[in-house]
């Protein structure tokens, strides 16, 4: 399966931290799974790091990202296409990228957000409860 992590469960994983449940960590240690984190995720994380909302090691994220087998997701003009079909649901516009490219990219999107899980069933969309 296609998969896209939204950022907390990127966090979550790379901090092997509690919250993030079993079925997730099942999901993430499949080889099963063709796993993404998207550049927004990362961009994210910078401007909480900024905010001195979260002390992270970026060079260490992204060495520790790609020895973990997850593929880097630029975001492209193609998927403001998408962006601007989504309904206002949430106004994060982080949430909102990563939803847009999941349904650009056809992966589903790993996730615990109920913001994010408020936008199950818009065409294209397939969000992974965890």
């Amino acid at each position: 399966m296609r998969l896209l992590l939204d950022t907390h469960v990127f966090a979550w994983w790379m901090l092997a931290d509690r919250r993030l449940g079993s079925t997730a960590r099942e999901i993430l240690l499949s080889p099963d799974h063709d796993i993404a984190v998207s550049a927004a995720t990362f961009w994210e994380l910078e401007i909480k790091r900024g905010l001195n909302r979260a002390g992270i090691d970026f060079p260490r994220l992204e060495d520790s990202a790609r020895r973990e087998g997850f593929e880097e997701l630029p975001f492209r003009i193609v998927h403001t296409r998408f962006l601007q079909r989504l309904p206002l649901r949430h106004r994060d516009p982080f949430d909102r990228m990563l939803i847009a490219q999941s349904i650009a990219e056809g992966r589903a999107l790993l996730t615990r957000d109920r913001h994010i899980l408020a936008y199950e069933g818009i065409e294209g969309f397939a969000p992974i409860r965890v």
